[in-house]
């Protein structure tokens, strides 16, 4: 019997302080079968330079927005 994908969504708006942990919290979990998706929402500290570095990661979709307005992409 396979086990069901989870699909964990994240929104980020100025994330950068935290936002490696949060997404390495992710990958440190036992249970393997996961996408994660996420959505920068316009932000305007670093975010964008943590984001790149998991931009080639299989299990991860990234949702770039250039404005803070909504979230777009979904």
């Amino acid at each position: 019997m396979s086990t069901p994908l989870v699909s964990v969504i994240m929104n980020c708006y100025n994330g950068e302080q935290f936002l490696r942990e949060a997404i390495d919290s992710i990958y440190e979990q036992t249970y393997q079968n996961w996408e994660l998706i996420i959505s920068d929402n316009g932000s305007t500290d670093g975010t964008d330079s943590v984001l790149e570095t998991y931009k080639d990661h299989e299990k991860v979709t990234l949702i770039l927005n250039r404005s803070n307005d909504y979230v777009t992409g979904f």
